[in-house]
């Protein structure tokens, strides 16, 4: 999809709606603006995220997507050059250490950094709506109608619900999250913590029976690094706003654990920056309805493995690309969508459906077992094998040539929108985590070791 300035845009007549400004929406704006298409941006958070976890891509679907895309040279210069990360006992001895080339996949970049890259590729030609959110969708022969919770109504050709695990737009189309979501027995929990064992781009991992502590340093940062807590559990019932509760939750289930979970779960009490969630994924027998579809973690989202970034990119990559080819009729490019990404997201998903007893094993027996297996893995003659493994279920979809791009259009004239804040200077490259994700939106963490997010 080579840029042409004298091609007239494929989608020039098509106004969409995304919902949601993580990663999948803002590469969704990325990809309909080059087709020509006027797309407005929603986002439940007051501005642009940033922070967040670690995410990867990898092989030569994930390349030509980004490259295409115009941005896999910028996403290369970000990179987080993350090294080793290791299996420890209860004294902080390595039982395992895991070479970087074998966990981050080609290239490896913080969320927020690539959600910035993209904003940034399309703020002049996007309409970006922050603090609001779709409160109704009703279709209608012409379009969509869209009521907002604080901007007036409005109507778009179509909606696009990227807005994550938890999507909003998931729940006005298809039903109650309960009906979707498939829960696995486990808890993830990510927050920032001093750098108090000294990491440099490194991370160390501890398991107890159906627990683990893990704390990562990505960006060299003396001062801070990410802790990451993995707990087997049946099904809890809490309020996902209420972070006291969650970390009354976390204190619990962690109490009395070795190696350095005191002093994880002391930061834990101080801190404000908290992301919580049952490993789970969603599964859904279709991602369109009429003029809306899903994409990424709202329509195939899984919250830990190593998948959902890459899928969610690709998955926006080709759903532009359809529209494109299809001269925008929505019926004929979602039933193609539908077709190219549902068996390719299902394929990834299989890779996450064991993040948690890998990372919390059962039993001590679990916990030995899998230290064998990543001792294996990481062993010379094996060295290359998860990383085949994860590149083939990344590549498993086939691409057709989209019709070629033509750039950024302007932003005509719409009806009045709430102002938005400025989006903030980037802080620092962030620790591994730093920032909790927004429930209407969100990404969800990398597993230590490795950046299982992407």
């Amino acid at each position: 999809m080579t840029t042409n300035p004298q091609h007239t845009p494929a989608l020039a007549h098509l106004s969409v709606l995304v919902s949601g400004a993580s990663v999948a929406g803002p590469a969704l704006a990325l990809n309909l603006a080059r087709h020509g298409a006027r797309v407005t941006v929603v986002e439940k958070a007051p501005a642009l995220r940033g922070g967040g976890f670690a995410v990867d891509f990898r092989g030569h679907v994930h390349r030509r997507v980004l490259t295409e895309m115009g941005i896999w040279d910028e996403i290369h210069a970000r990179q987080t050059h993350m090294g080793p990360q290791s299996v420890v006992d209860a004294d902080g001895v390595p039982r395992v250490d895991l070479p970087a080339a074998m966990m981050s996949g080609d290239v490896e970049i913080f969320r927020g950094e690539l959600a910035r890259i993209m904003y940034e590729r399309t703020r002049d030609g996007v309409e970006y709506v922050f603090g609001d959110s779709v409160t109704a969708l009703t279709e209608t022969p012409g379009g969509v109608d869209v009521a907002f919770e604080r901007g007036a109504p409005r109507r778009f050709d179509l909606v696009v619900g990227a807005d994550g695990l938890h999507s909003n737009t998931r729940r006005l189309i298809f039903g109650d999250e309960s009906r979707h979501l498939r829960f696995f027995d486990h808890y993830v929990a990510g927050f920032p913590v001093p750098n108090h064992l000294g990491l440099d781009r490194r991370g160390l991992l501890y398991s107890e029976p159906g627990r683990c502590v893990a704390v990562s340093n990505y960006d060299g940062d003396p001062e801070r690094a990410g802790a990451l807590l993995v707990f087997r559990s049946r099904e809890l019932a809490y309020d996902r706003r209420d972070v006291a509760a969650q970390k009354r939750i976390l204190a619990e289930r962690f109490a009395g654990m070795g190696w350095e979970t005191e002093r994880v779960m002391a930061a834990l009490e101080r801190t404000d920056e908290l992301y919580f969630d049952a490993i789970a994924q969603i599964h859904l027998d279709r991602l369109t309805r009429g003029r809306v579809a899903l994409l990424g973690d709202a329509g195939h989202g899984a919250t830990m493995g190593g998948m959902g970034t890459g899928v969610a990119v690709v998955g926006a990559y080709v759903l532009a690309g359809e529209l494109a080819l299809a001269g925008g009729d929505h019926r004929t490019a979602f039933a193609r969508y539908e077709s190219r990404v549902r068996d390719f997201a299902k394929g990834c998903q299989k890779i996450s459906g064991n993040a948690g007893p890998f990372f919390a094993p059962p039993t001590e027996r679990r916990i030995r077992s899998r230290d064998r297996m990543y001792r294996l893995l990481a062993s010379r003659p094996l060295a290359g094998f998860f990383r085949r493994l994860t590149e083939k279920a990344a590549t498993a979809i086939e691409l057709p040539d989209y019709p070629a791009a033509s750039g950024h259009p302007a932003i005509p004239d719409r009806p009045a929108v709430p102002e938005h804040p400025a989006v903030p200077d980037h802080p620092a490259a962030p620790d591994h985590p730093t920032a909790p994700e927004h429930p209407a939106s969100a990404d969800y963490p990398a597993a230590v070791p490795g950046s299982c997010a992407g």
